[in-house]
């Protein structure tokens, strides 16, 4: 938050200086309280930037390079989409989850690991299916630099990730882009295309971060 106020002429000190207590404020509750963290980074990010990024993302404008993760509610049945960072390399998609096994789309995932990621494919975002591994083994932040790669999207959103996370947790998800479609019902209303299967999932295992 400091290094566009330093580089660029006009920038406002007092956004920088709300930014660093807002980073502070969470540090300390990370320190003091990763329950009530959670609790308000959730409460906060579904009601204000969930919303707005689906409806960004919706329309094809995606100013922080996003992906929506789609997974099945484990309670309701319902569809769920998720703002996640876009952490794709070729046929495989890593996300750092936050909130660990708390955040609602993990806990879907360990009940129905069959999801959709919507992606920039060529010209146009289209839904991908795939296969979710929750990979607890895995070191979530060599993991996050990893897919930063010098790329700065996602280095920023690597930032935002420590920074609200309280419990970092790696998610893979082994795309299959020959069956990405342009339809908004789930994967498994779609016909004519052969289901994936958990399966065939094998790249997750313990320490692939490190790589």
């Amino acid at each position: 938050m400091w290094g566009p106020y330093a580089i660029i002429p006009g920038s406002s000190l007092l956004s920088a200086q709300v930014q660093s207590g807002i980073y502070l404020g969470l540090l300390l509750l990370t320190i003091c309280s990763r329950r009530a963290k959670v609790l308000l980074v959730r409460t906060f990010q579904r009601y204000t930037i969930n919303p707005l990024m689906r409806l960004l993302l919706a329309v094809g404008i995606n100013p922080l390079g996003l992906a929506i993760l789609e997974t099945r509610g484990h309670v309701s049945g319902k569809i769920r989409r998720v703002p996640v960072g876009n952490g794709r390399k070729g046929e495989e998609f890593w996300i750092i989850a936050e909130h660990g096994t708390r955040a609602g789309y993990v806990r879907n995932i360990q009940h129905d690991p069959h999801v959709r990621v919507r992606l920039r494919t060529g010209l146009r975002y289209r839904w991908v299916p795939g296969i979710a591994t929750i990979c607890p083994g895995d070191d979530p932040l060599a993991r996050q630099r990893h897919i930063i790669a010098w790329h700065p999207l996602r280095a920023l959103n690597a930032i935002n990730v420590r920074m609200l996370g309280a419990d970092l947790l790696t998610v893979h998800v082994q795309l299959s882009t020959a069956q990405a479609g342009d339809s908004g019902r789930p994967v498994a209303a779609q016909s004519g295309t052969p289901a994936l299967t958990p399966a065939q999932d094998a790249t997750c295992s313990p320490g692939a971060g490190s790589r």
